[in-house]
């Protein structure tokens, strides 16, 4: 091989191969490769973010395909679980592991397990169906199931990210638990709760990180002493971060209507509003909360609802729904239901825009660049639940970067 072939060859070497588990509609996946990193495989078993997932992220390095999607349960198959494809999963990945390590044997490997936040969320709490309720008790169990694939694989590194309250006791200590099994496993593991805003993404969204590195590969100067144990540094904001707002991020978007759709922009798309709710959002000011509808120029338009708790509990409660955001500050945390203004401050800034955020602007405001396109572009809900459940791209990169570097 000639000196400037060998090199060419060098700069297409992945910094990292990577497999990305729930990867959902691919937030963590886009991460890692503008970390450097080569994704084996997305798993996940919705297929709804297939076509998502696999048209958005080509891989830079190597072949330049896109990761593959498995589609596959994590739970192993049993009597009670006729769905389980554990097994069938640890074929495909050992089959690729393998095949990309012998390509590439210098680049360590790094597992993403971001397990569905469902389960530790507000949300969860509220009263479920018995199946649904069976359903999320599982789901509660997806971090220890995760664990025997890096049992099986050992990769150098180990990134999970989930909701801020995962550490609370009322979920049974799964977050301590998986951060156990890792150090039995041989990890130096460390956890800590940051913000997203911290780390370059429009949003304030709190979020519980755990890293972990093969203790006979971390480098010394990201540990750290505490209780008699070696942990792994994690830093609670990047060191050349600049806060992003929400008129920075999306400002520059062209104007649209409640219910309408940009003919050129993909996903630069709202929900309809009622009269009622048009009328609402007409007296909201940006960054304020929703007082204001009680003095309107049509009178009061507070929700009978709201005014009988907040007569209850002697206190005003729901105070972000119908409001806009603040242009000036990082949006509040996107969620599922970010398309919809009865569902928190989602409104834009904008005054002389009577809607919600499209989906557009929420996938900007969770950093995903604008070229991402969600399918199938048509539809919102789904759409909505894709952006509000995925792990920023950009904090997904800076902390596979930060892994990258502690690995001797």
């Amino acid at each position: 091989m000639s000196a400037r072939s060998a090199s060419a060859s060098k700069r297409h070497e992945p910094a990292f191969l990577a497999v990305d588990f729930f990867c959902g509609a691919g937030g963590t996946t886009r991460g890692l490769i503008d970390a450097g990193g080569y994704v084996l495989a997305g798993v996940d078993k919705d297929t709804r973010c297939r076509e998502t997932y696999i048209e958005n992220n080509p891989n830079e390095k190597l072949d330049f395909t896109a990761p593959r999607f498995l589609h596959r349960d994590i739970f192993p198959l049993g009597d009670d679980y006729p769905a389980g494809e554990q097994a069938e999963l640890m074929a495909e990945l050992a089959q690729l592991i393998d095949q990309y390590k012998q390509e590439v044997p210098s680049a360590p490997l790094l597992f993403a397990i971001c397990a569905p936040c469902q389960p530790f969320t507000k949300l969860s709490r509220k009263e479920l169906s018995a199946a649904r309720k069976a359903g999320r008790e599982k789901d509660s169990n997806l971090l220890g199931e995760a664990t025997k694939f890096v049992e099986r694989f050992q990769p150098e590194m180990v990134l999970s990210e989930n909701v801020q309250g995962i550490k609370d006791p009322k979920y049974g200590g799964v977050w301590q638990e998986f951060r156990k099994s890792l150090e039995k496993l041989g990890y130096v593991t460390g956890t800590k709760v940051v913000c997203t805003s911290d780390f370059g993404v429009p949003q304030y969204r709190k979020r519980s990180i755990l890293l972990a590195v093969r203790e006979s590969l971390v480098r010394p100067e990201f540990l750290a002493s505490s209780d008699d144990r070696d942990e792994l540094n994690v830093p609670d904001a990047d060191p050349d971060n600049i806060v992003k707002t929400v008129r920075s991020a999306i400002g520059h978007l062209p104007a649209i209507g409640a219910g309408a759709a940009h003919p050129t922009i993909p996903n630069h798309k709202t929900r309809t509003l009622s009269g009622l709710n048009l009328k609402r959002l007409a007296a909201a000011r940006p960054g304020v909360s929703n007082i204001y509808l009680e003095d309107t120029p049509h009178g009061d338009l507070s929700l009978p609802c709201h005014r009988k708790v907040n007569a209850k509990l002697q206190t005003r409660c729901f105070t972000d729904v119908y409001t806009r955001m603040d242009p000036d500050r990082p949006s509040p945390t996107i969620t599922t239901k970010c398309h919809s203004i009865s569902n928190g401050r989602f409104g834009h800034f904008d005054v002389e825009q009577l809607r919600g955020i499209s989906l557009r602007e929420a996938a900007m405001l969770q950093s995903f660049p604008a070229s991402y396109i969600f399918y199938p572009t048509d539809k919102i809900e789904p759409i909505a639940r894709m952006i509000g459940n995925a792990v920023p791209p950009r904090l997904a990169e800076y902390f596979s970067r930060y892994l990258r570097s502690s690995v001797a």
